[in-house]
């Protein structure tokens, strides 16, 4: 478990380097659009090794009454399968039926049933534990390409000056909300009775899609501009994002007036 965990944490490392080295050459928006793409394609794997999992567990035959089903919202709940039998409180697998017991084995009145070398409890095998170690290094390489470091370079140049601070505060606070209510609500959502492990990865690789869409219409590249051109990408009378030729950079930033100002001047009326 140390190694395991020593590694995946390196694997986020050696994006984060990746993304150093990148930054100026590939651009803000590439990374974070390339990050986003593969995070996505990362946790809908995620999501579908746990769902392989448990439909290449043991299948079940027969379920005690107290082993037979369990709350399910986006599923049937009912035990089809080993990887469903463990995931009930106090029931395991023996052969091909559910019963009640414990880590010792089933209850005395099952005993006769079960022979103690097949009594499967807690967890079952699983084939495809490999794909989720390995979409989760994935992940982890894939986050710090991007999404680990460009945010808060972005942060740092999109702001105007006189609001920059107070701006990149109330993003930090959003991020680290966003963190605390994935934390919270993970083991919630990932339980048998809400989403399931494989739907809860769904719906992050479903919301990382979307973030995908938004900033490929929204996010301006910023690679070797000025704080001044930034900000001038940002000033454009429809209140959207413009290019740096229709905010007409130069190499400084243009006055709001020139921006804004739809009425022809003197010299184009004669």
């Amino acid at each position: 478990a140390v190694w395991l965990s020593g590694f995946t944490a390196l694997a986020q490392v050696a994006g984060i380097g990746l993304s150093i080295l990148l930054v100026e050459r590939r651009g803000r928006r590439t990374l974070v659009l390339t990050s986003l793409a593969m995070v996505s394609v990362c946790l809908v794997g995620l999501g579908g090794s746990f769902y392989l999992a448990r439909v290449s567990s043991t299948p079940v035959a027969q379920s005690a009454d107290s082993c037979s089903e369990q709350d399910a919202l986006v599923w049937d709940g009912q035990t089809h399968y080993c990887y469903d039998c463990a995931n009930i409180e106090g029931c395991g697998l023996c052969g091909n039926t559910c019963m009640s017991g414990n880590d010792n084995g089933p209850f005395d009145d099952n005993n006769e049933q079960c022979d103690a070398t097949e009594w499967v409890y807690n967890s079952c095998a699983n084939p495809w534990g490999w794909a989720s170690v390995l979409f989760m290094v994935a992940y982890l390489l894939s986050f710090g390409i991007g999404m680990g470091g460009m945010p808060w370079t972005i942060n740092s140049e999109i702001y105007p000056l006189q609001y920059r601070s107070l701006a990149v505060s109330f993003s930090t606070a959003t991020n680290w909300i966003g963190n605390l209510i994935v934390s919270a609500t993970f083991l919630t959502i990932s339980s048998p009775a809400v989403l399931t492990a494989y739907g809860a990865f769904w719906l992050y690789a479903a919301i990382s899609v979307a973030g995908f869409v938004w900033l490929y219409f929204a996010l301006p590249e910023t690679k070797g501009l000025s704080l001044e051109d930034i900000e001038s990408l940002f000033k454009t009378g429809s209140g959207g994002y413009s290019t740096l030729d229709e905010a007409n950079i130069t190499g400084s930033a243009p006055d709001s007036s020139e921006v804004f100002n739809d009425e022809p001047s003197p010299e184009e009326d004669a």
